[in-house]
């Protein structure tokens, strides 16, 4: 499903488009966040909400409880919790 977003996008945003990400490592980085926001979509949660939330909360988290924190599992309500 993210394969077939990605080729969606691509045919939108069109090729030259890319050239604007200003280097290799910043086309890189773009298409880093946009697999983030995808997912994020694709599990039903609001994008910026969640990467709000958790760069503020991973540093205070064990590891164990970081798969928490991953978007098939991450809730809305534990945002008010935090806060």
């Amino acid at each position: 499903m993210l394969k077939r977003s990605a080729r969606l996008l691509w045919r939108t945003v069109g090729r030259k488009s890319w050239l604007f990400a200003g280097s290799e490592r910043g086309g890189d980085r773009a298409a880093f966040m946009y697999s983030l926001i995808v997912t994020a979509k694709m599990n039903d949660v609001d994008p910026q909400a969640w990467l709000a939330d958790v760069p503020a909360r991973l540093p205070g988290t064990t590891a164990s409880r970081v798969p928490d924190l991953l978007t098939w599992n991450w809730k809305a309500s534990e945002l008010r919790r935090a806060a």
